[in-house]
């Protein structure tokens, strides 16, 4: 808020009111002909890295590295207790909540005034910092939500952060400046870009500019004015006071001999000068501090004393003060300057010529592929507490929510920490997963423990369904529209000398289902778990944002209920499988993919797929660098493919009304099965890698290579966190000239959902399951990098080569989904998006006895009718207050669709069913605001030279249905959609 004096009351609490000074009306806005220097002391608390989470925070296993969040807040505190001028900023929600819930009253009372007073400030105030590559676009929004909910509802308006701090992660996504933006937050600041961006930016003058997070959204919808450190987040070189750093201290006794003010004043004074040329304005921000410091806070905050007296006496036009990095933004404010325009984003990142971090972009993929799955789930459990209805379920949803805040921490889902730790991510991921299960179980069946949930159904591992004769199959549909979905159930066929009836429960209907055999590639997977020779595969008719049983019954083999398959070796012949959409052929000679056919459209395409590894380097040459957690770099562009001549290829016989598979062998440790399901307009590609063979020394990256006839002209697309695409281009950067060091790991770029590449008039898309990192090399290909084993550290920091050695000690086997699609252009925007959709928010699914009775939520769909194809219910959550939290999404940009780019409208009246809402209240993104009531700072730019007080983010008033004041741009809970916005409704 702008107000010098702002009265504030907690959201959705109006009795908790005071009158206060937080916000931009607390800054010290420094002497206007001055250079002034903003001090900013902070702490960077990585929420897992080097340490779990709990060691970090409590200063265990100290032979690592020696932190302990605790003891930072603990000593912080006091300081700004003692001393009104003194500002500390805090981030990191998963430890301040800890913390938080320590303290004694009185410490929780000296807290809230020091956030009413603006001493004590909230940054980014997200449950971590999140990760901007790795990271879908659901999980950031929740895990923001999280920890400023948690702000909101314990601190009222002065506990909402207004900057955005992402001072720690490799490489900035355009689509996390716009969610920023629709957050409320005015401004942010992060630490690292490439390093040849950097040093031109710095010459020209321009380390702040506007971010333009969208190409879809209106302008100023999600700009963001960006501010990119000097220092990283560190302090300039020889100020660093923490007990961790070994710079000297401020020693102002004249009579010493080692007295060292005059140096000290005149180094800092040359440093903020040689800042001060690469900024526009009078006003430069300093970050003092850095990784986990402050745990003695007394030696920063007495040295930062006397630095700020003895500088500002020396008459050097330089005004020194303590400051925050929202008071900072508010003094580029006040300045009205001019700002230049940013249209795409800041991958990758290369901190020296030949370390580029795109290994990180897939490092850990199992860890990548759990927390995409357990996002999934969370959204289940969220959606299953509502239709529950307040108050009526003892399990809850909280545990993943917090276990899924802290993975998309910046070195959790990105793979980026010692493996002790990612064990920790996987075994919080475990724990909220299975607290879900409950959820589901007691939602839906009245009991907490009555449904059967398999893990491993992704490997055919499934005791339950293996054992039982009969069972129910239970499957629910977390989207607001009906979905085909083809399920895979464990089961013994073979050896039992058996067949199955599949039927609806609700009708009685027979379902057609098919026998598949169990694949070499499964066995050698799962190894000691589990032993079923087949998998049931039927299509279950879902209905939106509901769920549908099928009975399972183990029959005679002479009934032959199931179609039976079996596998075979093929010949020196070419391989053909097909259905009603696509044709899909294999070279005999070679067992590769060799044609594409979409016979719907009359498409056929040369199309070649193939395994391959890059020679990960260790760093035994000039440049000293090898590949590693972070960095990806080959020891040469030339690739090396997995398989040692010809794939050995089998295909899937007999009578498969459902399901067509080809199995490819490349070898012990990489293996695919190419699927085409009746009536599905994509091929399914199911890879299997590992484990990574490193007896002979040779780390390697594993990759996925699609080569077609596309004339590309080294363009190709990438998402940006599952939502909007980037145009890229091979060898090239849009607002710098590169100088290309590493033509492989220098192209590469993350990829949450999709990749494709194009002409004239088609398109080859790819879309995955996972983040992963994607290139195009050269014209006409495509690649994904699926998997990577590392025998060297890469010397960032985390201390050990990536060598995931997996549970049984010989390395992490991984298996993931590809869907590949070929189509004309103007057909594949709606296909990716659709599909993408369906991909993250997949069909869950779990077992009953068929003697348990369902006493909760009854089979069939939650609403009232379906919503169109480009609305998602992206959240459906219950908040604290027991009132329902509910975002909806335009899932289309604009040029994606001829029909579903368009706007569209829908109600909130009667969604649900069961919910008739009062009333509705539109709320900010991270559903911690009314958007009423925020209002953002305006910047000028070369497109906008007035900051124009109409052009601001438009906030919807207050909705309700027994007076309906307001003034509203939705009737009677109406509520229309632009392509590409979100909107987050409070209903009660």
């Amino acid at each position: 808020m702008n107000q010098r004096l702002f009265f504030g009351c907690i959201l959705f609490l109006p009795s908790v009111c005071w009158a206060t000074s937080c916000g931009y009306s607390s800054c010290n806005m420094g002497n206007k002909d001055h250079l002034n220097v903003h001090l900013v002391p902070h702490t960077h608390d990585d929420v897992g890295w080097l340490k779990t989470v709990d060691q970090y925070y409590y200063g265990a296993n100290n032979s690592i590295a020696i932190a302990g969040v605790q003891y930072i807040l603990d000593t912080v505190v006091p300081h700004l207790m003692a001393d009104s001028t003194k500002r500390f900023i805090y981030v990191e929600m998963a430890f301040f909540y800890r913390w938080w819930n320590q303290q004694s009253e009185q410490m929780k009372s000296d807290v809230k005034m020091l956030v009413e007073e603006g001493r004590l400030e909230f940054i980014l105030g997200g449950w971590c910092m999140n990760d901007e590559a790795s990271t879908h676009y659901n999980a950031i929004i929740d895990q923001m939500s999280l920890g400023m909910t948690f702000l909101n509802e314990t601190f009222g308006s002065c506990g909402r952060p207004r900057v955005a701090w992402q001072i720690d992660p490799f490489g900035h996504s355009r689509e996390q400046a716009s969610l920023f933006a629709q957050m409320g937050f005015d401004g942010l600041f992060f630490g690292r870009l490439d390093y040849q961006d950097k040093a031109l930016r710095e010459k020209e003058v321009r380390m702040e500019e506007i971010w333009r997070g969208s190409e879809t959204l209106t302008s100023p919808q999600a700009d963001l004015f960006t501010g990119i450190n000097e220092n990283g987040y560190g302090p300039p070189k020889g100020f660093c006071f923490d007990e961790l750093c070994g710079d000297s201290p401020i020693m102002d006794d004249p009579n010493l001999e080692e007295y060292n003010v005059d140096d000290k004043v005149n180094f800092f004074a040359d440093a903020a000068r040689h800042q001060a040329k690469h900024f526009k304005t009078n006003h430069i921000m300093m970050t003092m501090g850095s990784d986990f410091q402050y745990s003695n806070a007394h030696t920063w905050y007495k040295n930062l004393d006397k630095l700020i007296k003895y500088v500002n006496a020396a008459n050097k036009n330089i005004t020194v003060f303590y400051s925050t990095p929202s008071c900072y933004l508010y003094a580029l404010n006040e300045v009205n300057e001019d700002w230049t325009i940013k249209t795409d984003d800041f991958f990758p990142y290369a901190d020296i010529p030949h370390g580029f971090w795109t290994g990180y972009f897939t490092s850990r993929p199992a860890l990548k592929g759990y927390v995409r799955e357990s996002n999934n789930l969370l959204q289940v459990c969220k959606q299953l507490e509502v239709l529950a209805g307040p108050n009526k379920i003892k399990s809850s949803s909280a545990t993943l929510r917090e276990a899924m805040g802290v993975t998309q921490h910046h070195d959790a889902v990105s793979g980026t920490s010692k493996q002790h730790v990612a064990n920790d991510y996987a075994k919080r991921l475990y724990k909220g997963r299975s607290a879900c299960h409950q959820v589901v179980s007691e939602v839906i069946t009245g009991e907490s423990n009555n449904l059967h949930v398999c893990d491993y159904l992704n490997i055919t591992f499934c005791n339950y369904t293996q054992q039982m004769n009969e069972f129910v199959v239970i499957a629910y549909n977390p989207l607001a529209r009906s979905v085909e979905k083809y399920l895979r159930i464990p089961v013994d066929s073979v050896m039992k000398n058996s067949m199955f009836d599949v039927t609806e429960v609700d009708s009685g209907k027979s379902v057609t289902n098919q026998l598949v055999p169990v694949s070499d590639a499964t066995k050698s997977v799962r190894r000691t778990r589990g032993n079923a020779d087949s998998e049931l595969v039927f299509l279950a008719d879902l209905p939106p944002f509901g769920y549908k049983e099928y009975k399972v019954s183990k029959q005679p083999v002479l009934k032959k209920f199931s179609k039976q398959s079996s596998v075979s070796k093929t010949g020196k012949d070419d391989i053909t499988i097909a259905n009603a959409y696509y044709k899909v052929q294999f070279d005999g000679s070679t067992g590769l993919m060799k044609t594409i056919v979409n016979t719907a459209n009359s498409i056929e395409m040369n199309v070649s797929q193939n395994l391959y590894w890059y020679n990960a380097s260790t760093g035994n040459n000039a440049s000293n660098q090898p590949s590693g957690a972070y960095v990806f770099r080959p020891n040469s562009s030339h690739t090396f493919p997995c398989a040692d001549g010809i794939v050995e290829t089998h295909v899937l016989q007999g009578n498969n009304p459902l399901v067509q598979e080809v199995y490819q062998k490349f070898s012990d440790w990489a293996w695919q099965v190419v699927r085409l399901y009746n009536n599905k307009k994509y091929i399914e590609v199911e890879w299997t890698i590992g484990p990574i063979p490193i007896k002979d020394g040779l780390g390697k990256e594993v990759i996925s290579r699609f080569e077609t006839p596309l004339a590309t002209a080294g363009y190709f697309y990438t998402d940006a966190n599952g939502r909007e695409v980037l145009e890229r281009k091979r060898d090239y950067r849009p607002t710098w000239t590169l100088n290309q060091t590493e033509p492989v790991a220098g192209n590469y770029y993350p990829v949450n959902s999709r990749i494709y590449i194009k002409d004239s008039k088609f398109q080859l898309t790819v879309l995955n399951d996972r983040s992963q990192g994607g290139a195009s090399l050269s014209d006409g290909s495509l690649e994904l990098m699926l998997h990577r084993r590392l025998l060297v550290d890469d010397k960032r920091g985390v201390g050990e080569p990536l060598n995931e050695t997996g549970q049984f000690g010989d390395g992490l086997i991984v298996r993931g989904k590809q869907l590949i699609l070929l189509d004309t252009i103007q057909a594949s925007g709606a296909q990716q998006r659709l599909l993408a959709e369906e991909m993250y928010m997949d069909t869950f699914v779990a077992f009953r006895n068929v003697s348990t009775a369902s006493n909760g939520l009854p089979p069939g769909s939650a609403l009232s009718a379906p919503l169109p194809e480009n609305v998602h219910l992206l959240t459906l959550e219950t908040t604290s207050s027991g009132q329902i939290l509910i975002r909806l999404e335009h899932q289309f940009a604009l040029n994606d669709d001829a029909q579903l780019s368009k706007p569209v409208t829908v109600s909130l009246k009667g969604l649900i069913k069961g919910f008739e809402p009062v009333s509705v209240e539109e709320l900010v993104l991270s559903g911690n605001a009314l958007k009423s009531q925020v209002t953002r700072l305006q910047w000028k730019s070369k497109t906008r030279p007035k900051r124009d007080a109409e052009r601001q983010m438009h906030f919807e008033k207050h909705y309700d249905a027994t007076n309906g004041f307001g003034d509203v741009l939705y009737d009677q809970f109406d509520v229309t959609l632009q392509p590409m916005q979100i909107r987050t409704f409070l209903m009660r």
